[in-house]
């Protein structure tokens, strides 16, 4: 059966204007969409910034279940696999596929350099399991168990990342030290964009004398360098305090310094939207300036302060990482990237060990994610593009 050229003809014609009237619906929506739907909308269309949202997600869903990912906990460690190599995966063994499975490890050395090195032991394979027992751990206190993501039967060892020079696990306190290098900078921008937006609205709306000493204690801050003032900082902390008291004390110090450029910046965004038309309406029909602040002035700007706070967070991480880094910040028996960096600065065990160098790799992802995530909220944020 064949179609005439006229239904041909219409029939195109049809599926023109159906384009053209699913075009102009998009576009009707899009000039009708809010500023935040606008925003989400750029914020799609920037591929390095839905890349960077993807990673930054998985990175927190695994900091969220850490406990259940790492096959071992903090205190787990074998003094026969000091310093021993990532472990090699493997599904064949003598031609015929066995699943994942892992061999056994020997202690040798290198005949050459005499250096110690691991062997596979053929005449020991250790298949991987799922859902396998391990040390006891809680998910937030609120109960306990046993299970981990994955583990090696028959008493195997499973290092994806290798080992440290006490025998302990790379890969686990990688995943277990980002609960601290991930959460610290969350909570310590948190603080200081609290911080910020009160003080700094405080100085733009009031002005006069408490707007000049706001801006001479926040030049002071500014004046000192950022990492000695937080070496000097946290070199005040008290010898041996509890982990979560050394967390605190960490999120504090970071957020005392961070809090003032966003400050500064709230300062001058009130300066300049107090003086709008909408604004003097609101105060001459007697709205109180606490629900002027929090109706017409912060939400004019908010757009940057999400940026602001997206961009902060970087600087957040690289500080924490060098505070414990320093041996300044978080202390055994916890971990953070930081401190698995310990090992690093010695070159001569880097050149040896290699993998060592694993935990920077996490931090330079987790900092380039963080940027990019900010260019694109940045660039969705700006009305001229």
């Amino acid at each position: 059966m064949s179609i005439s050229f006229p239904r041909l003809g219409l029939l195109r014609r049809q599926k023109v204007d159906a384009l053209a009237e699913s075009a102009a619906r998009k576009e009707e929506a899009y000039f009708a969409a809010g500023q935040w739907r606008l925003m989400w909308t750029k914020l799609t269309s920037h591929r390095l910034a839905q890349i960077s949202m993807v990673i930054l997600g998985l990175f927190y869903l695994v900091a969220i279940f850490a406990s259940f990912i790492a096959p071992y906990s903090l205190g787990s460690y074998d003094a026969d696999y000091v310093n021993a190599p990532p472990t090699q995966i493997h599904f064949f063994d003598d031609g015929s596929f066995v699943g994942p499975f892992v061999y056994g490890q020997s202690y040798d050395r290198d005949p050459e350099t005499l250096r110690p090195i691991f062997v596979e032991d053929h005449e020991q394979v250790h298949r991987l399991e799922f859902f396998a027992d391990g040390s006891e751990w809680s998910f937030f206190g609120l109960f306990h168990m046993n299970v981990h993501l994955f583990g090696a039967e028959g008493g195997g060892h499973v290092f994806l990342f290798g080992t440290d020079s006490l025998g302990r696990d790379l890969f686990s306190r990688i995943v277990l030290g980002s609960q601290v290098s991930l959460t610290i900078p969350l909570v310590g921008v948190l603080i200081s964009f609290v911080l910020g937006i009160i003080i700094g609205s405080i100085a733009g709306y009031v002005g006069g004398t408490t707007d000049f000493l706001i801006q001479r204690l926040i030049e002071i801050i500014r004046s000192f360098p950022t990492l000695p003032l937080w070496m000097a900082l946290a070199a005040a902390i008290p010898a041996r305090v509890p982990v979560v008291a050394m967390f605190f004390y960490i999120t504090v110090i970071m957020a005392f310094i961070e809090w003032s450029s966003l400050a500064r910046v709230v300062r001058s965004k009130f300066i300049s939207l107090k003086q709008e038309d909408y604004v003097m309406a609101a105060r001459i029909s007697g709205v109180r300036p606490m629900k002027i602040i929090t109706r017409h002035l912060i939400p004019g700007f908010m757009s940057y302060l999400l940026v602001a706070v997206t961009l902060a967070i970087p600087g957040m991480i690289l500080g924490e990482t060098s505070l414990s880094f320093l041996g300044l910040g978080i202390q055994a028996p916890a971990t953070s990237w930081g401190v698995l960096l310990q090992e690093a600065q010695d070159i001569t065990n880097v050149a040896v060990y290699p993998w060592k160098l694993i935990p920077l790799a996490f931090v330079v992802v987790t900092v380039l994610a963080f940027n990019f995530l900010g260019d694109g909220l940045r660039d969705a944020a700006d009305p001229h593009k």
